[in-house]
């Protein structure tokens, strides 16, 4: 069985794995759903020089503190810059990496280049506007393809502002990431804005899976997810 390390995106907290996490460990898989600095309810310790950097040292740390080997790191949405740059500094601890919905990116990119122009001038602007110039507001869930008013109601009291500097730093990589295989999850049924990401993948030969919900896949398609991830893990024989 696989040990995970399941990375949250933008707004979240470690919770919003909570549908996935126990259908993972009844496979018999270990599992662990860290809160990246001054988001939910770490958000506390949010201040304007929490960066890309100070993410990937939280999952960094979590890994060599808790001595964690042969880890599937799974990063959603703006996570998949955190997995990859873990993966960078780790390989020897990371055996694969999973972007669900996530960004692909490479060494001195930055996630506000890889989201398609409109998308990132929107972000951009929201955070001069109405987050004092480095702080990204919660999007509206609709937009993220959630639309049942139970999840709604479970996401909107946990979401916090996301600092804005995650996504304007540099990935720096050394070339390590590349001995870490790779696999990208598409989120399809949603205004596809990893779409790019996910050609990305298929150009560096990832293996690329669609699944049929929003962008919010670990709370609006949990036990899809689940499933493909333990399936990932069997095909990998992990």
């Amino acid at each position: 069985m696989s040990t995970f390390v399941l990375v949250h995106g933008a707004w979240h907290g470690g919770w919003c794995w909570d549908r996935v996490a126990p259908l993972l460990r009844a496979a018999g898989h270990d599992v662990h759903t860290p809160t990246l600095t001054g988001l939910s309810e770490r958000a506390h310790l949010l201040t304007p020089l929490v960066g890309l950097d100070t993410h990937v040292e939280d999952v960094v740390r979590l890994v060599d503190v808790l001595g964690l080997t042969d880890v599937v790191l799974v990063g959603h949405s703006y996570a998949g810059q955190v997995v990859t740059a873990v993966a960078d500094r780790r390989p020897d601890a990371v055996a694969r990496r999973v972007h669900l919905d996530a960004f692909v990116g490479d060494d001195g990119e930055a996630a506000r280049d890889l989201l398609p122009e409109t998308v990132e001038h929107h972000w951009a602007q929201s955070a001069a506007e109405q987050g004092f110039g480095w702080l990204v507001p919660v999007r509206k869930l609709s937009v993220l393809g959630v639309t049942d008013q139970a999840d709604v109601d479970w996401l909107t009291p946990k979401l916090t502002p996301h600092p804005w500097k995650t996504y304007t730093d540099p990935l720096r990589l050394t070339g390590a990431a590349d001995r870490v295989p790779a696999a990208f999850v598409e989120c399809v049924s949603w205004m596809r804005v990893f779409a790019g990401q996910a050609d990305r993948a298929r150009e560096r030969g990832w293996p690329v899976h669609e699944l049929e919900t929003g962008h919010e896949a670990m709370v609006t398609a949990a036990p899809e997810l689940a499933e493909l991830l333990d399936r990932l893990t069997k095909e990998w024989g992990a």
